[in-house]
């Protein structure tokens, strides 16, 4: 039933606690609905008292005692508190550092290791310092003969100052991406096509690491260059059939020169030696040539005074030395034939067997060979006597003896 339900059995239900005596109640509806609206200071009065049993109460002394909020709330503001300084714990791993802002100021760095900080009012940012970090920086670039190339690069890094690597610039990383491009292609406009697809590669890469560390220096972005590699350089896909046979052509120029300097080292030193040792043959000739012809000289001007004192003796001497000399290494014979020559028969021949006694004449008659005698009017051998070398030589001797024994005389 509801509290204003109309009629008199209604009138007991006021929410607002009046009567319906004909005294009347100054705080209360007097009539119900009819009796004009309830009173606003009641009603404050009634909230403000159930609002304070929830602070506590009055004991029979009059003091005032503590109630189930009270409590309550000091148990949420003890929660709070623990939560909030266990969620200030974290922790730096051993290859980071921890940069901490205090309200959105760099206030420290902290170690690696479990470390607090205040929640609300610092912010850590952990940054590793021993990672070493690439990036990649690539692009189609204009050469100096007004030529087009693909360029990539790779540049590897490390942050060595976290404070410098977060603050000094808006992005670190970007600024540094930037830089290579801009230093990659300051090296790429100052090179020929041709350099930077052959042997011009190291130079690109040199000159490049050294631009891009004079552009990032005035930054003091607090990270160290380690290494900047040049990957690859080739032209455009349109033309690389081109590229590859004029690169193709170079190479096996470059293999042909090299052929030629190998065959080169190794034909030099050898006609340089053949061309020494020539020269030293001819050295050797021309000294033991003027050797032989001082000695024959000498030995000449010896025999000249014992020319001048016998002639004939001297020339007598000197022809069986010769002949000596000369038929010492032959197998002939002489044989008189009853003049003033003398026959000379290949008995080498006829020792080897090469013919038989009847053609032993023959050959013999055939291969006969003149030769004056020693002197004009002495005959060394008769028509039907034959001798060998040794004793023609011994003959000589004697003669040539005898001759001198005369000439001893004769003085």
């Amino acid at each position: 039933m509801a509290w204003n339900q109309p009629g008199n059995n209604g009138q007991d239900r006021d929410p607002w606690g009046s009567s319906n005596n004909q005294g009347g109640n100054s705080g209360g509806n007097k009539g119900g609905r009819d009796k004009g609206p309830p009173d606003l200071d009641d009603i404050f009065r009634k909230l403000s008292k159930k609002l304070g049993g929830f602070g506590g109460g009055k004991n029979e002394g009059g003091q005032q005692t503590p109630g189930r909020g009270g409590r309550l709330l000091g148990i949420v503001a003890v929660v709070a508190v623990v939560i909030w300084a266990g969620s200030g714990f974290y922790t730096i791993k051993e290859a980071e550092r921890g940069v901490v802002t205090r309200f959105g100021k760099f206030s420290h760095l902290v170690e690696p290791g479990l470390n607090w900080k205040p929640t609300f009012i610092d912010q850590v940012r952990a940054v590793n310092v021993e990672a070493v970090r690439e990036l990649a920086a690539s692009g189609t670039m204009l050469t100096s003969d007004e030529n087009v190339v693909r360029v990539e690069m790779n540049v590897q890094y490390r942050v060595t100052n976290p404070e410098r690597y977060l603050f000094a610039v808006t992005s670190a990383d970007d600024s540094l991406r930037q830089a290579t491009d801009s230093a990659l292609r300051g090296v790429i406009g100052r090179s020929t096509m041709d350099r930077i697809l052959t042997e011009g590669r190291t130079v690109v890469r040199s000159d490049t690491q050294r631009e891009l560390e004079e552009t990032i220096r005035p930054y003091d972005m607090g990270i160290t260059l380690l290494d900047v590699n040049f990957q690859a350089a080739r032209p455009p896909e349109e033309v690389k059939a081109a590229f590859d046979d004029a690169i193709a052509a170079r190479e096996n120029r470059e293999q042909y020169v090299r052929e030629a300097e190998a065959y080169a080292n190794e034909v030099q030193p050898r006609a340089n030696g053949q061309a020494q040792r020539i020269l030293e043959e001819a050295r050797a000739y021309k000294t033991r040539t003027v050797l032989e012809a001082q000695g024959e000289v000498a030995r000449f001007a010896k025999i000249l005074p014992e020319y001048k004192a016998a002639p004939e003796i001297t020339r007598e001497r000197l022809y069986i030395e010769t002949m000596e000399r000369v038929l010492s290494h032959t197998r002939k014979v002489l044989v008189n034939d009853k003049g003033n020559n003398l026959m000379v028969l290949p008995l080498d021949q006829l020792m080897r067997g090469q013919s038989g006694t009847s053609s032993t004449s023959q050959d013999s008659s055939s291969n006969l060979l003149r030769l004056p005698p020693a002197s004009g009017g002495n005959e060394r051998a008769s028509s039907s006597s034959s001798y060998s070398p040794e004793s023609i030589m011994d003959q000589r001797r004697v003669n040539a003896q005898r001759n001198d024994t005369q000439r001893e005389g004769r003085n």
